[in-house]
């Protein structure tokens, strides 16, 4: 039970750090990750929901690859983009994840990246404060 435990608590902890980034970065509150995935997030021109549709088919390493090759740590938009990627990769089971070469600890890992990298590394506090 535990396991599974620690595995929701690293969903958790993602989706409430993309809530804080999205408040933080946009100056308004964050009110639906549906509304979000729909929007006009893309990184280097490529539309976030490419991005989305190729975790679906099980090319989660690939799209991380090329996500993180490309983005723009400077771009606001671009940084939500990556931290909605790590949000909905978050939201997949371990078993999806495991199949295809990933795991939670790997999402969280990357999303820590991608915050360090984009200057908001204040944010990991919400995770070290819960552990």
């Amino acid at each position: 039970m535990y396991f599974t435990d620690e595995k929701d608590y690293i969903m958790r902890m993602i989706k409430e750090m993309v809530r804080v980034l999205f408040s933080l970065m946009f100056g308004k509150k964050y009110v639906s990750v549906e509304l979000e995935k729909e929007n006009k997030y893309e990184v280097s021109g490529k539309n976030l929901k490419d991005f989305l549709d190729m975790i679906d088919s099980g090319k989660i390493n690939e799209a991380e690859n090329i996500l993180l090759d490309s983005v723009d740590y400077t771009d606001r938009n671009e940084v939500m983009a990556a931290a909605l990627f790590y949000q909905y990769l978050s939201e997949k089971d371990s078993e999806f994840l495991k199949n295809n070469n990933y795991t939670k600890e790997e999402v969280l890992s990357g999303f820590k990246q991608l915050l360090m990298q984009s200057g908001y590394t204040d944010l990991l506090c919400l995770v070290k404060d819960e552990e």
